[in-house]
């Protein structure tokens, strides 16, 4: 009897506390909460990895809810509280439905653009909206069907007694300080979360959708900001500056590859050190990355050796917006990430679809809102955009954080790259040579020794750069097999620095210095990245000694392929052109790096020898100063362009672009239509090869393969693959 009588009290004073304002408050918080891991678990993917970033997705839905709906509780007047109350409580729900059904057509999240852009969204769903809905939302609505029957039953209750202010104000700190433990433990999790940006995926894994929300919204505020306050005038000093900046081509060299495809492979955290590099484990050296050693001294490559990254915060994403549109990522942030969406933009996609017909596309193995790209790439004028989903499943054995293995990556991009019309633009970004390194190889793929240093860091770096090497080989080797090795040009880049400033001290014996004579010249030299254009057939390149950097690459490759750079706004210069400059800017202010001197870390070296300078005199400090007015000139110039979104005003023979009229939604449908559109007149290499696949024709063994550890046949037991699609 005592224990029934406990248990009824208990049921008792919980449905009378539920009864309560605060009771109704946290009723609205938890069903909020529960909604959000629902929409989490089945609409969202967040691409959560271990129980550290799992954990910080369970808890952000809470801090922002009871904020914001804990503050119907400073209202005295009981009608105005449960209406204030359950207002924003459906608000939360509309936009976190709204997200859901979004994500499921878009694979992102509703952003501020996208609600001013109302039209096109609408565009987007069309008449497929009602088919976005699934029989599992009514999950979504179930507390209203609760409400109602509650409220039909007359068991909804009223509670008249107002609440504390002080008792208001505690709910309000405690939402608050919620909130900051969540931002810490983000922060832990992701340093630079939102001065970096990264992607919309991570803000909302790390602080739930209203914080999105609020973050989108001042990006989105600030970008408006400077580009309303921009005008045509502003652009009349930056095109004197492109004007007398501009380096006229070399006349042997230009059109060179004119007509030919152009294929771009990223080289994810690839430093320069890392060419001709031998590894030295015991009494036996290793030579890191044989084939790329082999392109670099071949006579059908132009290769450059004094090749430096200029990235900032925006690391990989500054590296490709550099590549595309020979302009400056931003001081701060990522410029993909707060203006890829909104700025008018002539990179390299749009421009070469209008000089020579060029179909492009872009392959990565990660997710596509990672930096904005998914709708980056359609301002740049991208025709295609192969993400992750258009691969293998991701699992322990192919992947890593960062997405797919290489070897996987182009294995599963040939079926997408097969189909592409002639000339095409493609971009291959690989990722397995990222930081931390070796943890995206296992089974047969190891077997590369690792460095022997205090820094593991260090230690697997040069594992991940050969298992690099040997999947871009696999690569060429299919471009040869295929018949289309001899009309491309084929750009390989390395995108910033694999082995940070702080880890070099443990880098230099393994690079024949000595830790403790180490200066900031040394690190400065280390920001070199490789630099290669292939240009099969001709005899004409060779190891050029030109100081430049990623700003320089694009007005490079449009001078080989006949097209002259000067009509557009870029920032950088022909390295061929026997005009260039050879300044080369960093985002660090007062650093730049030129043949004679270098600037960095606040000291000022000669460049051919690490010789400090301290005490300069009248005529080198002149000089220093002159190089560094015309470093400052050319970030100034590529800022204005950028936060003014001054392209706008710009005219040339290339009007706007619409950018509706891509998607990235089934796009091999898309492909193959196109090709039996054309007919016979298809160009594509699956049409050309007889309409017959050339996915076969990628083999890409194992190291263990390579190296006689194991045969082609040989099954791992641990489900990595030995050999990828290989030719039966």
């Amino acid at each position: 009897m005592y224990e029934d009588s406990f248990v009824k009290k208990i049921k008792f004073n919980l449905f009378e506390f539920l009864q309560s304002r605060l009771g109704f408050v946290l009723t609205l918080v938890s069903i909020y909460w529960l909604k959000t891991l629902w929409a989490y678990m089945i609409d969202f993917n967040l691409d959560t990895k271990g129980f550290y970033q799992n954990f910080i997705a369970f808890i952000n839905p809470l801090p922002i809810a009871l904020l914001l709906i804990g503050a119907a509780l400073y209202i005295k007047n009981t009608k105005a509280f449960y209406i204030t109350a359950s207002l924003i409580y459906f608000v939360l729900f509309a936009w976190l439905f709204a997200n859901s059904i979004y994500y499921r057509e878009f694979t992102d999240y509703i952003s501020i653009s996208t609600m001013m852009a109302s039209s096109s969204v609408s565009a987007g769903l069309g008449e497929a909206a009602i088919k976005l809905f699934r029989l599992t939302d009514v999950i979504y609505f179930l507390d209203f069907f609760v409400l109602i029957f509650l409220a039909v039953r007359k068991k909804i209750k009223f509670d008249a007694k107002a609440f504390n202010k002080r008792a208001s104000f505690a709910i309000t700190a405690l939402s608050v300080m919620l909130f900051s433990a969540n931002l810490f433990l983000a922060e832990i999790d992701r340093p630079e979360l939102l001065s970096r940006g990264f992607s919309n995926t991570y803000i909302v894994r790390a602080l739930g959708l209203p914080a999105f929300l609020g973050y989108n919204a001042n990006q989105t505020y600030s970008a408006h900001r400077d580009r309303s306050e921009a005008t045509a005038k502003d652009l009349e000093p930056v095109q004197t500056y492109i004007d007398q900046h501009y380096a006229a081509p070399n006349p042997e060299l230009f059109g060179l590859a004119k007509g030919r495809n152009v294929i771009y492979l990223h080289l994810e955290s690839l430093q320069q050190f890392i060419i001709d590099y031998k590894l030295k484990v015991g009494d036996q050296e290793y030579e890191v990355t044989p084939f790329l050693n082999s392109l670099y001294h071949s006579k059908s490559t132009f290769a450059f050796p004094n090749f430096f990254h200029q990235v900032k915060a925006g690391k990989t994403s500054d590296a490709e917006t550099m590549i595309e549109n020979s302009l400056f990522g931003l001081n701060q942030g990522s410029f993909m990430v707060q203006y890829g969406s909104s700025n008018t933009q002539q990179a390299a996609p749009y421009i070469l679809s209008k000089h020579g017909g060029y179909t492009s596309a872009v392959f990565h193995g990660n997710s596509a809102s990672f930096w904005n790209r998914n709708n980056t790439y359609k301002s740049w004028g991208y025709h295609y955009f192969f993400d992750q989903s258009y691969f293998s499943p991701a699992t322990e054995e192919n992947s890593f954080q960062y997405g797919l293995n290489d070897k996987i990556m182009f294995a599963d991009s040939i079926q997408y790259l097969e189909r592409l019309q002639q000339p095409f633009y493609a971009k291959f970004i690989t990722v397995s040579n990222h930081y931390p390194y070796t943890t995206s190889l296992i089974g047969d793929e190891i077997g590369f020794p690792l460095a022997e240093t205090s820094d593991e860091t260090i230690n697997g770096y040069f594992a991940t750069a050969n298992y690099l090497d040997a999947s871009i080989k696999s690569f060429f080797d299919y471009l040869k097999a295929t018949g289309i090795y001899e009309n491309s040009v084929i750009v390989l880049y390395g995108d910033h620095y694999g082995i940070s400033n702080s880890r070099n001290l443990d880098l230099a014996p393994l690079l024949g210095k000595n830790s403790e004579t180490w200066t900031d010249y040394d690190n400065a030299m280390l920001q070199r990245v490789p630099y290669m254009i292939v240009v099969p057939g001709t005899d004409k390149g060779g190891i050029i000694q030109t100081y430049g950097g990623e700003i320089d690459a694009l007005p490079t490759l449009e001078h080989l392929l006949g097209i002259d750079s000067k009509q557009y706004l870029q920032v950088g210069q022909d390295l061929l052109s026997p005009e260039h400059s050879q300044v080369v800017a960093t985002r660090t202010s007062g650093s730049f790096i030129t043949p004679k001197y270098t600037s960095y870390g606040g000291k000022l070296y000669y460049t051919e020898n690490g010789q400090e300078i301290t005490n300069p005199d009248e005529t080198t400090q002149k000089e220093v100063e002159a190089l560094e007015a015309a470093a400052n000139a050319q970030l100034a110039a590529s800022d204005a362009i950028q936060t003014g979104d001054l392209i706008r005003f710009k005219k040339n023979d290339l009007p706007p672009l619409d950018v509706s009229q891509f998607s990235y939604i089934q796009s091999l449908e898309a492909e193959i239509a196109i090709e039996e559109k054309l007919g016979d007149k298809s160009t594509s290499i699956y049409s050309k090869n007889g309409k017959k696949s050339t996915v076969d024709l990628f083999n890409s063994p194992s190291y263990q393969v390579l190296h006689g550890g194991k045969t082609e046949d040989s099954d791992s037991s641990d489900g990595t693959t030995t050999t990828t699609n290989k030719k039966e």
